[in-house]
């Protein structure tokens, strides 16, 4: 797992809690918590887990060749853990990337090579709540995969059985591309509004001010989408909103935690992926723009 926060954390401890071998790349004051009391899963709706010892390390050269290399870094750093994976990286090697946004696979397929990456998403509400532990929000904890040329794969297929080992809901997709996209609808409108409004789900779908604009982030998001070839139905942005009716009140987004702690923002890979496709394509992407536009100064690393 090349990131051990709260996706290569979780479902990369989730795996080795099955029986997998997973080897974690993480740094700083987490990596050492793992190191010295293992990783720790603390899930308020599903069963907690605790891997003790794990296999962890700062440094992808230590671990070797692997059969997988699952990527859950931030969003900027793509290109440099792109080169960095390369030690584990060999002739049968597959490459998974479920980081955020749309964007992601191409800059691994310039380093890594096309052939070496499956597709997949990650559908999960976790972080780190403190070094050493991952913490999950609600039952939702779902990864689909497939290959970009459709369908699965026997290598698709053998990393599904790893995940199902660990209890994570897995499956594949048909067409993992529109997945990706399906799950960047709803990315985008809750990272846009519990960031902007610094509240979580709960308060930003009852105020109506708030739910109009994660309805209508998620709108233009369908728009890009769906002009760039991607077969969204017309009406799905209204779908996810209902979707979101049924989600955790305290439930939020990687980018509102990052903006809480001080961090850089994915905001040049989500609303501002918007905003860019957008102007591409001839389509107005006015509500994501002025979301771009307030938080673009919490962007900078």
């Amino acid at each position: 797992m090349m990131g051990a926060g709260g996706v290569g954390g979780y479902f990369g401890g989730r795996m080795a809690a099955g029986g997998i071998d997973v080897t974690f790349i993480a740094r700083g004051g987490h990596l050492e918590a793992i190191r010295t009391k293992g990783l720790k899963i603390d899930s308020r709706d599903l069963r907690n887990v605790h891997i003790d010892p794990a296999n962890a390390t700062d440094d992808p050269a230590d671990v070797g060749i692997v059969d997988y290399v699952i990527v859950g870094v931030k969003l900027w750093d793509t290109e440099e853990v792109a080169r960095a994976i390369l030690p584990m990286v060999g002739p049968n090697t597959t490459v998974l990337s479920l980081q955020n946004g749309v964007e992601c696979d191409e800059k691994l397929a310039n380093v890594v090579g096309k052939e070496r990456l499956i597709g997949g998403a990650a559908f999960i509400a976790s972080s780190i709540g403190e070094p050493g532990i991952i913490k999950h929000i609600g039952k939702m904890q779902r990864v689909v995969l497939g290959e970009y040329a459709g369908g699965s794969s026997p290598r698709v297929c053998v990393l599904i059985e790893a995940m199902l080992a660990g209890g994570i809901n897995a499956e594949i997709s048909d067409d993992i591309e529109r997945t990706i996209w399906e799950k960047f609808v709803f990315l985008v409108g809750l990272s846009a509004t519990t960031t902007s409004f610094r509240a979580t789900l709960g308060p930003v779908r009852e105020a109506p001010h708030s739910r109009s604009v994660l309805l209508n982030v998620m709108r233009e998001t369908v728009a890009v989408g769906r002009a760039k070839g991607i077969e969204l139905s017309k009406d799905y942005a209204d779908d996810r909103l209902v979707f979101a009716d049924g989600l955790p009140v305290d439930m939020t987004s990687s980018m509102h935690h990052d903006l809480e702690a001080g961090n850089p923002l994915e905001l040049e890979w989500l609303s501002g992926a918007v905003v860019r496709f957008g102007r591409a394509l001839g389509i107005k992407t006015p509500v994501n723009q002025s979301i771009f536009n307030q938080l673009e100064k919490f962007s900078e690393s």
